[in-house]
């Protein structure tokens, strides 16, 4: 049976004033009647703080958000079981929702900040939180713009969001404020952050989302090939800047050791005072768990055998394999890279598990992807990019199931093959979707007992009826149902 327990939680901050935890939830939380001016609020940097950390809890907290209810809204990818490619109206609501309650925040920290309510306040430090402001909004947006396409583009220059009746910006326009925020974010972030405030964005980690925003660009629905080359640029000044490396042993990617870096770049931070969902979701039955997420058994089968299929999926429980009945419910192999909680934590349900957002083996094969479409083939920094991923997966040992690329392989090849080691790398990470979605691939990707259920539409998810109800400017995506 679950814990019913609450927790008030706030995650933007690993070690945040426990008066900004109390502000930000009976405050920014609200639901309000009609919208706080900035010249009301935000008049110092810890109320600026707060928003963030609010925007944060919004997507963020235990047993909501990407912390347990999102995962299930990539449940149509190929890894994951129960997806069934039937996607109603009104589902990724709650994502919807969570995204715009944060950009609330953001954009009305933004817009006391730049009606200058921060008097007093040292210039570089306005600076380093309007570069965290605007990476958050960007992050945001792009998430957004992934899952629901056209959107409502709200900022601070809104007078009042709660009543605004706007409709449906393109694309386009969205990605075009997305990369005006990262770019702004890049110049103002720092480095790294002293460790007390570790958890912060910092460059390199704009720089990496924004050369995946340049990457999802370039393939569908935009189509810019001319952002492969942006994309690869950017990637590339974040594996030389050297802030960022793998973790040398494919066992310690995830663990509480890790959970800040080397490959850390950018995640979803939990503490005692601010638990993830229970780490009993999970595990199989027999492991003490709840077996809410599991894996589908075709997507295993497929995935090479080698040291980062035993640290990534779990197959067996106490000798038995997930065929058995010994094995225990849900029977299906199980998520096992999100399984690093203490034995003390698993009992008193206090996982401290940080759920990644970027990663440095993602930026490298950020780069390989970008580069070798940039250049009509893979070039050697492409294939030692990736190869260092690969190398990584198979324990530094040559792997016949799963070999090093090369430049003799065709764009397209060497293409194909960077999708699937993404696939295998970055699995369960709530990112196979999007790259299924941009490379156009769903339907191939797709277990054949559910490809009958697939159309064009899938693509997108739907806008939830209530915000069409309310807004009469704002249309459903084709393919869903219309509620007058």
């Amino acid at each position: 049976m679950k814990s019913n327990k609450f927790y008030l939680k706030n995650i933007y901050f690993s070690l945040i004033a426990s008066s900004i935890l109390v502000m930000s939830c009976q405050k920014l939380d609200e639901t309000p009647i009609s919208f706080v001016s900035p010249g009301e609020f935000y008049k110092s940097q810890a109320q600026i703080e707060a928003a963030f950390a609010s925007s944060m809890y919004k997507l963020w907290s235990y047993w909501g958000g990407y912390g347990y209810s999102g995962q299930n809204c990539f449940n149509n990818d190929d890894q994951r079981y129960g997806g069934n490619l039937v996607i109603a109206n009104n589902f990724g609501k709650i994502l919807w929702k969570a995204h715009y309650a944060a950009l609330l925040n953001i954009n009305s920290a933004i817009g006391g900040m730049k009606k200058g309510n921060l008097q007093g306040v040292p210039p570089a430090t306005v600076d380093l939180l309007m570069g965290q402001a605007k990476f958050l909004r960007a992050y945001n947006y792009f998430m957004l713009v992934r899952m629901f396409g056209d959107l409502p583009l709200l900022t601070e220059d809104i007078p009042d969001p709660a009543v605004a009746k706007i409709g449906r910006s393109p694309i386009a326009d969205v990605y075009k404020l997305i990369v005006s925020d990262f770019t702004e974010a890049i110049a103002k972030l720092p480095a790294t952050w002293p460790t007390a405030q570790r958890g912060r964005p910092t460059r390199d980690a704009a720089k990496g989302l924004l050369a995946k925003v340049y990457l999802t660009m370039a393939t569908a629905p935009l189509n810019d090939v001319s952002n492969y080359a942006k994309a690869a640029d950017l990637a590339k000044q974040v594996i030389q800047s050297g802030v960022y490396s793998l973790v040398p042993d494919i066992a310690n990617v995830f663990s509480t050791a890790t959970k800040y870096g080397p490959e850390m770049m950018w995640s979803f931070n939990s503490n005692y005072q601010a638990i993830n969902t229970d780490a009993q979701i999970w595990r199989p039955a027999s492991l003490g768990g709840w077996g809410d997420f599991s894996v589908q058994p075709e997507w295993e089968q497929q995935y090479p055998e080698g040291p980062r299929k035993d640290a990534y999926i779990l197959t067996s429980a106490n000798g038995n394999y997930y065929t058995s009945p010994a094995y225990g419910y849900p029977n299906r192999p199980t998520v096992k890279k999100f399984m690093y909680d203490t034995p003390q934590d698993f009992k008193t349900y206090s996982s401290i598990m940080n759920m990644p957002i970027l990663r440095f083996a993602d930026v490298l094969l950020i780069f390989a992807e970008a580069d070798n479409m940039a250049n009509g083939g893979p070039t050697q920094a492409a294939v030692d990019a990736i190869n260092k991923v690969i190398d990584r997966a198979n324990g530094y040992k040559n792997n016949t199931l799963h070999p090093e690329l090369t430049t003799n392989m065709s764009k397209g090849n060497f293409d194909t093959a960077v999708i699937e080691e993404r696939n295998q790398e970055l699995c369960f990470e709530m990112d196979r979707w999007f790259d299924l979605v941009r490379k156009r691939i769903l339907f191939q990707k797709s277990i054949p007992s559910i490809q009958q259920n697939f159309t064009d539409d899938d693509y997108l998810f739907p806008i939830p009826d209530d915000d069409i109800q309310l807004n009469p400017l704002i249309k459903q995506n084709p393919g869903y149902v219309v509620v007058k």
